[in-house]
């Protein structure tokens, strides 16, 4: 299993130096041996407002690194152009040596819609089409558009990318079809653990495997989960350090919360709710998420986590860190985390020993 960074937080609680858990966690991972680093696209709106643009964050990112991959988590396709898209990732990926990879989600927020809101009633089938195109200019192929006197005109993006093809993924919290639909298109898959138990998320994968091996004739694919992470000395430390800006994130996500909750509130939804209700749904939430949705507690405890999830087909854990707003404690606990990365290498390879010895 991969490991790798996720940035994803609350812009109002990062404080003046918004940029240096990025700079200096991608740092981090690139000299341990994490497989990548991602930042999503956010507009008008403190959560994530930070990522308006991850192929800027990405750039400076590839600027201070050697190795570990860049990645956007995720770009809003129907926002933009397929060609913008194309020529934005192939910078990036020649300032870092081909290491780009970009996440394409349809897009769930109604206000980012805003940069261009006749996309939001079709985005899903714009979103299916702009990955086609930019797989087709990434290989540097040309694609027609209309010029400015209204002509059509062959074009092709600069500069070429570094890489024949670019890595990937499909976004989506959990909606089965999605899992499916990002088979079918021969991508992998960039999800949460927020919104299903094990067991759901175990079912959308083996339906995803499927779903690619029918569309492309062979087995295949690429699951990455994103889970809030924090790691320390002693469980109960942790879960203190956490409670607060775990809360908070869960109650900027009650959609979220209530899909993980449907069992309890079916047909629920987080709009319907009075703010009194909400904030004793998440205040509840809290316990449940830190026991199942996360890394939390200690290198044993995520040793345990990463059993049930290596279980259940994924194949990169995409780690959430940016959400705890104290950047020292937050970096002195990327030890733990590398750690945990080294614990589960050592228990797969024992695993793997073993297998091949019988």
């Amino acid at each position: 299993m991969d490991f790798s960074l996720f940035y994803f937080a609350d812009d109002a609680n990062i404080g003046q130096d918004r940029y240096r858990l990025l700079l200096e966690g991608a740092r981090f991972a690139d000299e341990h041996e994490f497989t990548a680093v991602w930042t999503p696209e956010r507009h008008f709106d403190s959560f994530g407002g930070a990522y308006p643009n991850p192929a800027v964050a990405g750039a400076a990112v590839a600027a201070v690194t050697t190795k570990v991959g860049i990645r956007a988590g995720s770009v809003v396709a129907p926002l933009h152009p397929a060609v913008r898209i194309a020529e934005d990732w192939s910078v990036v990926d020649n300032i870092s040596g081909g290491r780009a990879g970009v996440a394409f989600a349809s897009g769930w927020h109604t206000a980012d819609f805003a940069i261009r809101p006749e996309a939001y009633p079709d985005r899903r089938r714009l979103m299916a089409e702009t990955i086609e195109t930019v797989r087709r200019l990434w290989r540097l192929d040309t694609v027609e558009l209309v010029d400015g006197a209204n002509n059509p005109v062959q074009v092709r993006i600069f500069p070429p990318p570094v890489q024949p093809d670019l890595p990937m993924w499909l976004s989506t919290a959990g909606n089965i079809d999605s899992f499916r639909t990002a088979g079918r298109l021969g991508v992998g898959v960039l999800t949460t653990m927020i919104g299903h138990s094990l067991a759901q998320l175990s079912t959308k994968i083996a339906a995803y495997r499927r779903s690619f091996a029918a569309g492309h004739g062979h087995d295949g694919g690429h699951v990455v989960v994103m889970a809030h992470t924090f790691l320390g000395s002693g469980r109960a430390e942790v879960r203190e350090i956490v409670r607060a800006p775990f809360t908070e994130y869960l109650r900027k996500s009650a959609s979220l919360v209530l899909r993980g909750a449907g069992e309890v509130l079916p047909g629920v939804h987080a709009d319907e709710l009075e703010p009194a209700d909400l904030e004793f749904l998440v205040t509840r939430a809290f316990d449940r998420f830190f026991d199942t949705s996360g890394l939390f507690g200690t290198v044993a405890d995520g040793v345990g986590t990463l059993a049930g999830l290596s279980a259940a087909g994924v194949d990169e854990v995409a780690c959430l860190i940016d959400f705890v707003g104290d950047t020292d404690i937050v970096l002195s606990s990327l030890d733990y985390l590398d750690q945990l990365r080294m614990a589960w290498r050592l228990r797969s390879t024992a695993e793997s020993t073993a297998v091949g010895g019988r």
